[in-house]
């Protein structure tokens, strides 16, 4: 392999263990520690704080995902020349995004709002909405790597 598509190939993969492995995180450590150990006026803007910090890199990771992938996909010939799970992995990325744009435009917003209020339970119904979303996208995202890895032997 030559250096630009091993270097892709890196960034890429860098980029989509910090989305999955951040939302791991996210879902299985920071949520549940601050539920046992925050009330809600402190858990709520706390946890709206960590997500504002986590989606910048999110956001940064997305397009890092996509110009890696894009370039890597024109290198090998184009999506018509590429394995299936190619297929497959670039249409769970675009769902993956497409639910990373909702709940960053329409369910955060709401939460900010609400914490900005002191509105406790629309701040909490709005940051469970984005725990099961993100929930959806840490299975499609252990899809994606099952694919990776496993997709060519299929």
């Amino acid at each position: 392999m030559h250096f630009l598509p091993a270097l892709l190939l890196f960034l890429h993969l860098l980029a989509a263990a910090f989305w999955v492995g951040g939302m791991a995180v996210m879902h299985f450590a920071v949520r549940p520690s601050a539920v046992a150990t925050l009330e809600p006026p402190l858990r709520l803007p706390f946890m709206a704080a960590t997500l504002a910090r986590f989606f910048v890199g999110v956001s940064c990771a997305i397009g890092v995902l996509l110009a890696s992938g894009l370039l890597l996909v024109w290198a090998s010939g184009g999506f018509a020349q590429v394995h299936w799970s190619v297929h497959a992995m670039f249409t769970l990325g675009l769902v993956m995004m497409a639910l990373f744009l909702h709940l960053r435009f329409a369910p955060y917003p709401r939460l900010r709002r609400a914490v900005a209020a002191s509105e406790w339970p629309a701040a909490a119904a709005n940051l469970n909405l984005i725990r099961k979303l993100v929930g959806v996208n840490l299975m499609l995202g252990v899809a994606v790597f099952a694919l990776a890895v496993v997709g060519r032997a299929l």
